[in-house]
């Protein structure tokens, strides 16, 4: 699906947009790179039922489409751009239709593969779990983030994406662009906070580099 982190990995995760604020993605590196980017065109109010995720000269790496009908705000992931008769390789839905705010990701590919992923992402702070053949390990985490020149934690526009070694980094992306779709509303109104919400885990933005070099 795209090219798989050979040591622990930390993206920093932009919600932004040229044409609605909040509407679409940039996601960089622990350098400061452009590494994938969303563009949407429809405004943050409506509802998408398909999302491109390219890299940063614009190609398409994958695709998420939201499957209709469907009680568990089911999406399919599909390799590249989506076209007629193209097969999903993955699939994301809630765990539970009623109360539940665990999200399980089903591959296609790989009957004894998935991943379940756990917390809040609507609070930046979600945990994926590697699960099925006997494991559950952790494979990638959403964290806020702080401004390590002012301490101050950025607001939830702004997050970290950080990757376990081996874990793919677009599909991960994938994953975040759903749960922005089931889980994303946005309740600080604001850019910044020099708060954090209770049991809410924070990055200092020294840590990408620190744990990289």
């Amino acid at each position: 699906m795209g090219p798989l982190t050979t040591r622990e990995t930390y993206l920093t995760v932009c919600k932004t947009s040229v044409f609605f604020p909040g509407d679409g993605f940039t996601v960089y590196d622990c350098n400061g790179q452009l590494v994938f980017r969303v563009d949407s065109y429809g405004g943050p109010e409506i509802q998408k039922e398909e999302i491109v995720l390219m890299d940063a000269a614009g190609h398409c790496l994958l695709t998420v489409r939201r499957k209709r009908p469907s009680l568990h705000h089911r999406w399919e992931g599909y390799l590249g751009e989506r076209n007629e008769g193209s097969k999903p390789t993955f699939s994301v839905k809630r765990s539970s239709i009623i109360g539940g705010s665990g999200v399980t990701v089903e591959m296609y590919n790989d009957q004894g593969e998935e991943y379940q992923i756990e917390g809040s992402f609507r609070q930046r702070s979600c945990t994926f779990y590697g699960v099925g053949n006997g494991r559950r390990e952790v494979v990638a985490e959403i964290r806020r983030k702080v401004d390590a020149s002012t301490n101050v934690v950025l607001g939830k526009d702004v997050f970290l994406l950080s990757l376990k070694s081996g874990f793919d980094a677009a599909f991960a992306m994938g994953l975040v662009l759903v749960l922005d779709q089931i889980d994303g509303g946005d309740d600080d109104g604001g850019m910044f906070s020099d708060h954090v919400t209770a049991g809410v885990e924070v990055y200092p933005a020294t840590d990408e580099k620190q744990q990289n070099s």
